[in-house]
């Protein structure tokens, strides 16, 4: 089966998802401080972060939770059960049947291929069919948590409704046998960082390839705030869109980290607005010209668009002055 590639630019339509906060679906306290958090994204957890015996329980919590007035303008979601486990078409058919109108996605954890984002997407095309909501309108995070997921990872970012690919670290070191307990950190006398490294570019360039997200797993040490930003800065230099959060302390560093900096945003917009003028008839039709001492091309605006794009998602305002015209 071939599946059509869909790249695009980013652009500044797109909803940030710079903090992913994960939040258990069994406290239905935490879901309530949750509503006002800054993240870019909330979803309430029904998967790891719930004790077998209190699934079916946190599963009611989370679907009346999420039809709840009180949101901010977070996407808003849950993470269901993945398909290996006897909850997961429960765990979808009572969220999506009470609080579909108000879901914006869904996280399916430990996928390994296509047929696992096939069987959600049916599942949720004869949900939304029924209960009257836009067909697609829900989309689907994909976890990639072993090595199976690493290596069918195209077909799965390019299956319907898939809006983003999320690492799942500590599942996927396991799928590796890793030597380390403490996702992001090297084991003791060993330098693994080439190995970190290829996973999070394996999940980018699917990302880019199809036009979806890359979003980078949590970092379970959740008060060591510094050690967070190490390891998010990472993910964010290489250009990832964003990373799970587990607790408030980490959303305000997160949502800074994968943000561009402020001189970067606005140089991206001058950029931007210099070749527009310049490429036009009235500014003589140039593909090339110097901007200050910086030559810009068409290579310079794809670049300053990816940057403008994500500083206009953040809600960043320009701060230096506009490009204008030489008389």
């Amino acid at each position: 089966m071939t599946h059509a590639i869909r790249p695009r630019e980013l652009d500044d339509s797109a909803r940030p998802r710079r903090t992913c906060l994960s939040v258990p679906g069994s406290s239905a306290k935490m879901i309530e401080k949750a509503k006002g958090l800054p993240a870019d994204e909330v979803f309430l957890d029904l998967e790891d972060a719930v004790a077998p015996d209190a699934k079916a329980e946190a599963r009611t919590r989370v679907a009346v939770a999420l039809a709840e007035p009180g949101w901010a303008a977070q996407v808003r979601g849950v993470r269901v059960n993945d398909w290996t486990t006897p909850w997961t078409y429960a765990d979808v058919i009572e969220v999506v049947s009470t609080a579909g109108a108000h879901l914006d996605i869904i996280v399916l954890p430990k996928v390994t291929d296509i047929s696992h984002i096939h069987a959600l997407d049916l599942l949720l095309t004869q949900l939304e069919t029924t209960h009257g909501l836009p067909v697609g309108r829900i989309g689907i995070e994909a976890q990639i948590e072993n090595a199976a997921g690493l290596t069918h990872i195209d077909a799965i970012a390019a299956a319907p409704r898939v809006q983003a690919l999320v690492l799942g670290p500590a599942d996927m070191m396991a799928s590796l046998n890793m030597r380390t307990l403490v996702v992001g950190e090297q084991p003791q006398g060993y330098d693994v960082g080439d190995a970190y490294h290829h996973i999070l570019m394996r999940i980018l360039i699917a990302a880019r390839t199809h036009g979806v997200l890359a979003i980078d797993g949590p970092f379970l040490k959740v008060r060591d705030v510094e050690a967070f930003r190490r390891v998010a800065g990472r993910s964010a230099a290489l250009g990832f869109d964003g990373k799970w959060v587990l607790h408030p302390d980490q959303i305000t560093a997160g949502n800074e980290i994968f943000s561009p900096r402020q001189r970067d945003y606005d140089h991206a917009e001058l950029i931007l607005e210099a070749y527009e003028w310049h490429t036009s008839r009235a500014g003589g039709a140039r593909g090339a010209v110097m901007l200050g001492d910086e030559m810009i091309d068409e290579a310079s605006r794809k670049m300053a668009l990816v940057i403008a794009a994500r500083g206009r998602a953040a809600g960043m305002t320009r701060q230096a002055e506009p490009f204008r015209p030489p008389s």
